[in-house]
């Protein structure tokens, strides 16, 4: 998929088909993470790939607000060096880029978590100097999503040319 059709296609995906990623899928998604930018190419972040179905339902219960990672085949865990000023953003940027490139080959996903997450860096291990920003579930979308249907502001309303107030037509 061209990557401006996957920007304006992409949708959070909460639903999967029992149906696994293959290596290949995965891997190519850890790499648009790898390759992603990053302050001083600092590279702030750790990949932790869960495909063990014990684990994904741990991990469902451990992030309050994803309780659908325990349908996904798949999860990376996204932890950060918080040590590193722009560690956030710099995450922000490979996550998506993850996003951008499982949707390319037809993997649904959504961001879940953002804080609160020590459960998770206990159950998986995690050093101490580290934090879970995010948890991804990864799978294939169990319904046919509507691509491209998305409601968003017209560009007039937050893009402005120049100075503040200035609607960028």
């Amino acid at each position: 998929m061209e990557v401006s059709a996957a920007i304006r296609t992409l949708l959070a995906v909460r639903s999967y088909k029992d149906k696994p990623v293959p290596d290949a899928v995965v891997r190519r998604i850890l790499e648009a993470g790898r390759m992603s930018g990053s302050a001083s190419n600092r590279q702030p972040w750790q990949f932790i790939v869960i495909q063990d179905r014990d684990t994904l339902r741990k991990l469902a219960q451990l992030a309050g607000t994803g309780p659908y990672i325990a349908q996904a085949p798949l999860a990376i865990v996204v932890a950060i060096d918080n040590s590193i000023r722009f560690a956030v953003s710099d995450a922000s940027r490979a996550i998506q880029c993850m996003l951008l490139a499982a949707w390319g080959e037809g993997v649904g996903s959504n961001w879940v978590g953002f804080g609160g997450m020590e459960g998770v860096k206990d159950l998986l291990g995690i050093p101490a100097a580290l934090d879970v920003l995010a948890v991804l579930p990864f799978g294939y979308p169990v319904a046919a999503l509507g691509r491209g249907r998305k409601r968003r502001k017209p560009l007039a309303e937050i893009a402005h040319r120049e100075r503040y107030g200035r609607p960028f037509e």
